[in-house]
């Protein structure tokens, strides 16, 4: 038997061979079929930058470079060598022209390229790009595609549309992890001791709430570049496949275990009441592992209030921590009011900055519903009345990771929200260089490199100059370095190495 592939969500290739057996060509917008024959006469190479041109998040105006590695890997290599070279050239070419005759019409496109693009055995692209984990600012392209052989300038902006829908949604929730982690950062060290790791104070909680199995495992890597906590169990096959690590052998991601309705209310339908399932949870079911309990299916405050002080034995003798979880109304006070609660019945320390601990054996958690602005009021609280921000479990849930609320006005995540483009920006004919570029009178935002570009760092500020040939852009001083060519990965990272480049060693 051959080895098995692991492919998108880290699921083998065979099971989702139903899911990509489409030929990669296939891939585009319609019009990207016609745009080899439009383009100037005798053109030999063309020059592709992926940017991001514009925040419509005040918050944020850098966006975190991530997932090329993992759609390199999956498209780039895995795909177009299963679903384009490995099979049949008659088979790839009429799959094509079935397609293209029926809604294109023929005589429409040029179908012999495909031949061509067959018959030379790899895909003749180079990729140039940022390192992942790059906090990059509006305006500065993150990665270069071209061409590396001169017959086929067409293809670096034939992939612009899988390029697009593909890289958009990591970089995102990259960026929302690491905005979750800078006021992480800003509230430990302010409370917590030192050894509290911040990395695993706050979980991905989204995945029932993403818009497919493969955006919940690209959304929850994104997240993992920042925290180890998540709900989403396939991100950790995903990040071991495409970034080279081991959960065996290094912290990857950490689940934990958890009641849910289901079993809060089965259980009372049989006991009548909720202490008994606590009792047995503490006692029988998780004797020496922490774990949590959502509280809130008939009266979360009569559980807090009066059925806690009667466990208070089995709690402080349990070899574990018991996180409380709520599950509705307003998570702001009800994290904070259980901390207090659970202070008042269960005691702690104070630790070396000055702020009170719960003992070990309890702790609040709330597992979604914790936007950006709530974590800050819900870590403000704590701060003000003397609790480390270590006392509290909290979850971002899908809406936190696909939108954020600004100034009273919801703005959902898409592609448009960093205006993430793919542009031509320079292309060769004949030995002679062109500049590219377009320029809006109206455009704003939509004004485009001109030429090559290099991107250069000035202490923590990137920035960029263009108008360069591409040969004068391939130099040491520029940041885009040579990730891909020709089917083979050049430069690859590995988890820790995109950690540290987001977060310095602070991870």
């Amino acid at each position: 038997m051959g080895r098995t592939l692991v492919f998108l969500s880290g699921l083998p290739i065979e099971t989702e061979k139903k899911m990509k057996n489409t030929n990669p060509l296939l891939l585009i917008d319609f019009y990207k079929a016609v745009h080899s024959d439009m383009l100037p006469k005798k053109i030999t190479k063309s020059v592709s930058y992926f940017t991001p041109r514009m925040s419509r998040i005040d918050r944020w105006q850098e966006v975190v470079m991530f997932g090329l590695q993992a759609f390199i890997k999956t498209y780039l290599i895995d795909y177009f060598r299963e679903e384009f070279f490995s099979r049949p050239k008659e088979e790839v070419v009429g799959e094509y022209a079935r397609v293209m005759d029926a809604s294109l019409g023929k005589g429409t496109y040029n179908g012999e390229r495909v031949g061509l693009l067959h018959d030379l055995g790899y895909l003749p692209v180079e990729i140039r790009a940022l390192k992942e984990g790059t906090r990059v600012p509006m305006h500065v392209p993150m990665f270069a595609m071209t061409n590396t052989h001169p017959n086929f300038a067409w293809l670096p902006q034939a992939l612009e549309s899988l390029v697009s829908a593909e890289m958009w949604h990591p970089m995102i929730s990259a960026t929302v992890g690491a905005s979750y982690r800078d006021i992480v950062n800003i509230y430990a060290q302010k409370t917590c001791d030192d050894k509290v790791s911040r990395a695993r104070l706050l979980g991905d909680f989204s995945f029932r709430g993403q818009e497919s199995l493969q955006s919940a495992v690209k959304s929850s890597a994104g997240w993992c570049l920042s925290f180890l906590n998540t709900a989403t169990v396939p991100v950790i096959p995903y990040l071991e496949q495409h970034y080279n690590c081991d959960c065996e052998k290094e912290e990857v991601a950490f689940g934990s275990p958890s009641t849910e309705h289901s079993v809060m209310c089965s259980n009372y339908a049989v006991d009548g009441d909720e202490i008994t399932l606590l009792r047995r949870l503490l006692t029988e079911i998780y004797p020496d592992t922490s774990f949590s309990v959502v509280l809130d299916s008939y009266d979360y405050w009569n559980v807090i209030d009066n059925i806690l002080p009667k466990l208070k034995k089995e709690i402080m003798e349990h070899r574990g921590c018991m996180l409380m979880r709520g599950d509705s109304g307003d998570c702001v006070e009800v994290v904070t009011k259980t901390v207090f609660k659970l202070w008042e019945q269960f005691k702690g320390t104070v630790n070396s900055k000055g702020y009170k601990v719960l003992d070990p054996h309890v702790k609040a958690i709330y597992g979604d519903s914790i936007t950006l602005q709530r974590c800050e009021e819900i870590y403000r609280i704590l701060e003000e009345n003397g609790f480390a921000v270590s006392n509290v479990a909290l979850g971002a849930g899908s809406f936190s990771m696909q939108c954020l609320e600004e100034d009273g006005v919801l703005k959902p995540f898409t592609r448009d929200t960093f205006s993430f483009a793919v542009k031509a920006t320079y292309m060769e004919i004949e030995g002679r260089s062109y500049p590219i570029f377009k320029d809006p009178k109206d455009g704003g935002f939509k004004k485009s490199q001109k030429g090559c570009c290099i991107v250069t760092r000035e202490g923590e500020v990137l920035s960029y100059r263009d108008e360069y040939t591409w040969e004068e852009a391939c130099c040491e001083e520029n940041l885009l370095q040579e990730v891909f060519r020709d089917g083979v990965f050049l430069r690859e990272q590995n988890l820790a190495d995109v950690r540290r480049e987001l977060h310095g060693n602070g991870f």
